[in-house]
């Protein structure tokens, strides 16, 4: 220490004291403190602080966002944008349901049973000694009963056009002459039989309606370029051990697979042929990378342009995903300790494994994001993109809740399914519904540009969001409107889409402004109670009206001029004039031979007969009990 060298004797120590000073800086301190308590400075005023002057520019901005939006739709409804939204393709009608071309393809009869033949997906029923056959797409439902007596019955019901469920189809237009048969019953008694034949015209009929409904799912596919694999060029940026989602059809055991960055897409595969999924760099609208901070797994998400079949699903969103730690967990056994070494090591090992995977799926992204960068794909403007996760908020997209978290671009759920992408750029307004002082949550509700597209509801998002939704709605420059109740999207929309000039001039989406409709019915209020001309002459019921008010006013006042006038005699009058007007009143009646010791005898006892406390009122007594 410095000072353990210097002299502590008493003559070698002294003090120094600012008096002056300290008086002068005294009543400086107090008058602060005083003004502090006693005058508000400018930076206290509720107009200057921050918060309410940021509510203020975010209302600024968001009246500018209405203008712009109002002039946007009315340019879009103008020129028949609303129209040409939907750009679903109709999917191809199926083929001729055709089992046999010719009667000498029928196999002969052995039996008059029932016989399946899987080769020609056919179903031979013998009806009046003849094997006649249908199509095993033409059967609706199949079903077996078994009675008392040991006899099966199988019932067999078939699908016939124009019923409600059944809509005509192109095989019925082109033979609308045909007779069609609903049902059949058959009796057997042999139990077996029946049960084995339920059995295989049920899995027959599921393996085609698959296939069938595969084909007409790929009809409305838009065709893909193919992959060019990277080969001598440069080796491929590789990714292993990945899931993928939606997974693979089949009833195996999954199986991990890798992905790789070729030329002009991305390859995923595993060790099965059939398992394999391309993914073409032309056909990604976004591409997301979220790593595990607070869920299980580390993702990468890519939403497409067009929709592409993974096994014999049709989809638009596809993932691959590494679980981050195990989410089976053992719970027999006792309480282990939070000191436990084993404890420790065990989620040691977790956060390390964690954390490789991340720093695994990061180095992918950045090199994937390198390749981007290069010219050739200068057009297509794709880069990995990163949730906020501090902007996120609870809510119910579909059915379960999730953690929906903005992106710059998007606004997205990538843990639950099915998954959630929403293009910001493709959003007309949001409208926050079920807002109010005593609601513990809100509903968001999210109106697309298309008009013919669904509008997108949030459920159950919490009041405490709701400021951090404002604001990022508004820095994102998306107009939002509040609402007390949930309003009908669908017939709103029909309504705008059926007549937008009306839309138009009623002034556009500020008929959903509660702040411009309140302040118009309070204008209006003030209107109705504004001046009015002398020079107008009233109407007769008026006049009438004006009269008997003005007759009841004036009978009003009266009475209480009456009243007043009584009440000042009353409290004018002294003891002296009381005693005195009784005097008279009893020298009249002939009772002036009282004395006035007399008179003053009987005004006290009359007094003091006023101030006696009054008498308890007599008990009763009771009455007896009969039993």
């Amino acid at each position: 220490m410095v000072t353990s060298k210097s002299s502590k004797a008493v003559k070698d120590v002294a003090y120094s004291f600012n008096e002056g000073e300290e008086e002068e800086q005294k009543p400086k301190a107090r008058a602060e403190v005083n003004g502090g308590e006693n005058l508000m400075s400018k930076t206290t005023l509720r107009s200057d602080n921050g918060e309410i002057s940021k509510e203020e520019l975010r209302r600024q901005h968001q009246a500018e966002l209405a203008r712009q939006k109002n002039e946007e739709t009315a340019r879009r409804l103008a020129g028949g944008g609303s129209a040409n939204g939907d750009s679903r393709a109709t999917s191809k009608t199926s083929a001729d349901l055709v089992a046999y071309k010719n009667v000498n393809d029928i196999p002969p009869a052995r039996d008059l049973m029932i016989q399946i033949d899987q080769k020609n997906e056919a179903v031979l029923l013998p009806i009046y000694g003849s094997m006649v056959p249908f199509h095993v797409s033409t059967i609706r439902t199949v079903s077996s009963q078994q009675d008392t007596n040991r006899t099966c019955y199988i019932r067999i019901i078939f699908n016939v056009p124009g019923t409600a469920f059944n809509p005509h189809d192109s095989n019925s237009l082109k033979h609308q002459g045909a007779i069609y048969l609903k049902e059949v019953s058959f009796r057997s008694k042999d139990p077996r039989h029946i049960s084995e034949v339920v059995q295989l015209i049920k899995t027959l009929r599921r393996h085609v309606m698959a296939r069938e409904s595969e084909r007409a799912e790929r009809a409305t596919l838009v065709m893909q370029e193919k992959l060019q694999l990277a080969g001598n060029r440069f080796k491929p940026i590789r990714l292993t051990d990945l899931w993928i989602r939606p997974v693979f059809g089949g009833r195996g055991r999954k199986l991990p697979g890798s992905l790789e960055a070729h030329v002009n897409g991305f390859r995923y595969s595993t060790s099965r042929a059939e398992e394999r999924v391309d993914i073409m760099f032309a056909n990604i609208k976004h591409a997301f990378f979220q790593p595990a901070e607070k869920e299980m797994i580390t993702l990468l998400h890519f939403h497409l342009h067009n929709h592409i079949m993974v096994g014999n699903k049709k989809t638009k969103d596809v993932q691959f995903y590494v679980e981050v730690m195990d989410v089976v967990q053992t719970l027999g056994g006792g309480k282990r300790s939070a000191y436990d070494p084993d404890e420790i090591e065990e989620e040691q090992r977790e956060r390390e494994r964690k954390n490789k995977i991340n720093m695994d799926f990061q180095s992918f992204v950045n090199r994937v994001n390198d390749l981007w960068a290069q010219p050739q794909f200068s057009g297509l403007d794709l880069e990995f993109d990163q949730p906020l996760r501090e902007l996120g908020f609870h809510g119910v997209p579909h059915k379960v809740t999730s953690f929906i978290v903005p992106t710059s671009s998007c606004l997205v759920e990538l843990v639950e399914t099915p998954f959630l992408v929403v293009t910001l750029s493709e959003i007309e307004i949001v409208n926050l519904e079920r807002v109010g002082l005593g609601q513990k949550n809100f509903d968001m509700t999210i109106v697309f540009k298309d008009f013919k597209r669904d509008v997108l509801r949030i459920d159950s998002i919490p009041s405490t969001a709701l400021d951090g939704i404002k604001e990022w709605l508004d820095t994102t420059d998306i107009k939002y409107y509040e609402s007390r109740l949930n309003l009908n999207w669908r017939q709103i929309l029909k309504t705008i889409t059926d007549d937008p000039q009306s839309f138009i001039d009623d002034g556009g989406w500020e008929f959903l402004n509660l702040e411009a409709s309140d302040s118009d019915s309070d204008n209006s209020e003030d209107s109705d109670q504004g001046y009015i001309p002398s020079d107008a002459e009233p109407d007769s019921e008026t006049e009438e009206e004006d009269s008997d008010s003005e007759s009841l006013v004036e009978s009003e006042d009266d009475e209480e001029d009456d009243s007043e006038e009584d009440s000042e005699e009353e409290k004018g009058k002294t003891w002296e004039e009381l005693e005195r007007e009784a005097s008279n009143a009893d020298r009249e009646k002939g009772d002036d031979s009282d004395s006035e010791q007399e008179r003053n005898r009987r005004k006290a006892k009359a007094f003091g007969k006023s101030r006696a406390p009054p008498r308890p009122a007599p008990r009763m007594p009771k009455r007896p009990k009969f039993r």
